[in-house]
């Protein structure tokens, strides 16, 4: 299935565009792929169309699983192997090293070596020490050694995302690229935190995990596949263990991260809203972005193919001399 692709700029027209893309996807009327550029002074926005067809989890391609000894843990991760650009992938709170059943064997068959591991915390991963420990990005690190890795791919979703920028700032020779999605996303500004306040209050947290992050759409139209996601994420997580940073985190940090980013959200996400991406955007040097439509936390899950087209077709794009 292939998708179309709309840009809009992030002022004026944004609605009636949106709202013409809705209606050409409804009525099977598909213009070809735009180029997504910048637009003067502002960054354009890959609009995905929602996908309305439900499939089942793809068969996974063989992979060898491992631990990685960390200080105060032990890593799990599985790695499909190959000659391919390594891809790197980081779940959410709400995840660990199962959830990426439908980019796995995609990935893979699109040339790429794929893999991923189970933050501290998080399913298949083995705790010893929960007091002061190493950062969140001293643990990636620790994988791409072990697994030979001298440059790669990364892409990050919610709480996993958070420690992409950090990483990036003390390891930017490692990376190929940064996909950075549906996170709260923190940037060393007050300003940009405080919204934190509204957006997300004291109230929202007390939610259960499947309410907070399945849109809509996909909890009305796919129950099996919200089912599947609940026990995924009861399988995934055991507790959550925040790790600390390896920076300062400011504005001017990101600023000087000097690697081709996406970032993207679900236009239902609870978390960051289409609005704050556009916001988030802005302490990036020259971000690709994307918003999946019908989507909410987790449109790795709830829009599979659209999600699998966008990373993959940005990372192909930024491959480097591989």
């Amino acid at each position: 299935m292939k998708y179309c692709r709309k840009e809009f700029k992030t002022s004026v027209h944004r609605r009636s565009l949106c709202l013409g893309l809705m209606l050409a996807v409804t009525f099977g009327a598909c213009a070809p792929a735009k180029k997504i550029v910048p637009i003067d002074t502002e960054q354009s926005i890959q609009i995905i169309p929602a996908q309305n067809v439900w499939v089942n989890v793809p068969p996974q391609k063989e992979v060898i699983e491992g631990y990685v000894d960390v200080e105060g843990a032990r890593l799990w991760y599985w790695d499909t192997g190959g000659e391919g650009v390594p891809i790197v992938l980081v779940h959410p709170v709400s995840g660990s090293a199962l959830i990426w059943g439908y980019q796995q064997p995609e990935f893979v068959d699109a040339g790429f070596r794929v893999i991923a591991y189970s933050r501290r915390g998080h399913h298949g991963t083995q705790v010893s020490v929960t007091g002061k420990m190493p950062s969140a990005s001293a643990d990636l690190l620790e994988i791409a050694k072990h697994l030979k890795l001298e440059k790669f791919h990364v892409v990050g979703m919610g709480g996993g995302a958070g420690l992409l920028s950090d990483f990036a700032i003390s390891y930017p020779e490692r990376l190929l690229s940064l996909v950075i999605g549906c996170t709260i996303g923190e940037t060393g500004d007050e300003g940009y935190t405080s919204s934190n306040n509204t957006l997300l209050p004291r109230e929202f947290w007390g939610l259960p995990a499947w309410l907070k992050e399945l849109g809509p759409v996909y909890r009305d139209s796919n129950p099996t596949g919200v089912q599947e996601w609940i026990a995924l994420e009861e399988q995934s997580s055991s507790e959550r263990i925040r790790a600390p940073r390896q920076n300062d985190l400011k504005p001017s940090s990101l600023k000087e991260i000097d690697l081709p980013v996406l970032l993207f959200t679900g236009d239902a996400d609870l978390y960051m809203p289409p609005s704050r991406l556009r916001s988030f955007s802005t302490y990036w040097k020259n971000p690709e972005m994307a918003i999946f439509l019908e989507a909410g936390h987790a449109p790795y899950w709830e829009q599979p193919i659209g999600f699998n087209n966008v990373v993959l077709d940005f990372m192909k794009r930024h491959n480097g001399e591989h």
